[in-house]
Parts: C-alpha cells; structure tokens; sequence
C-alpha cells in the first residue's frame, strides 16, 4: 500500500473497537494522518459518553500515535474553494468532512473513509475500507 492517508472518524471509530482489517491496512499504509476536526469529533463522542475520562484518554493516546494535520490559512482557502463547489453543484456534505477535504487536498494525502460522500469531491482522493 505505502500511501499517505488521512484517517476519517468513522475509520479511527472502527480502529478503537478493534476492527482487525482496519488496523492491517494501517500497518501496510506509508504514512498516516489524523485531520484535527476528526480529533474533535472524537471528542465531542468522548464527552457525550458515559465515561468521559477513559475516552477522552484513549483518542490523546491515538493523538499521539499518528501525526495530525492542523487547519491553517492555506487550509480554509481550500475549504472555501470546496464549500462553494459543492453548493454550486448542490451537493453539500457535512462541515467537518469538508475540513477533513481540504486538509487532504492541502497534504496531498487519500481520504480513507466509509462515507460515500467524499466521491463528490473531485479535488481529493478517497478510499473506502
């Protein structure tokens, strides 16, 4: 595989739980990246939880396992420039998965996801696993 991919929340989601396949294509991959919004949504998850603490302490331990890619001003021109694509063709998908689309088009990495969705970007690269 040898790729460079930028791991969606629901891959971390499945990663966490275990998921075997998940975690043999992460150890095949070149370099891995968590884009930052995805940070937060696995947080937000953490602090909705019942155990807050054992969560939260868990995605700090993934946070520093994988380097992460941060929003900066380069990023939110990119966001911008795919919001508005996919308003013009009215295809809107979730804020942060923009934020995740334009982190990727920024790094140049594939978007490794379960989400269909990120295939109505043609300025990124994603995998389904």
């Amino acid at each position: 595989m040898n790729g460079r991919y930028a791991l969606d929340t629901n891959i971390l989601i499945a990663l966490i739980a275990g998921d075997l396949a998940v975690r043999e294509r992460i150890a095949a991959a070149g370099e891995v990246f968590i884009p930052c919004p995805v940070l937060g949504e696995l947080y937000f998850g953490a602090f909705r939880s019942n155990q807050p603490e054992k969560h939260a302490s868990r995605i700090d331990d993934l946070a520093r396992s994988y380097a992460i890619l941060a929003i900066d001003e380069a990023t939110a021109k990119i966001y911008g420039r795919l919001q508005h694509a996919l308003r013009k063709k009215g295809t809107p998908i979730p804020m942060n998965d923009v934020w995740i689309a334009a982190l990727s088009s920024q790094w140049n990495v594939t978007v490794v996801t379960r989400d269909d969705h990120f295939s109505q970007l043609n300025a990124i690269v994603s995998e389904r696993w």
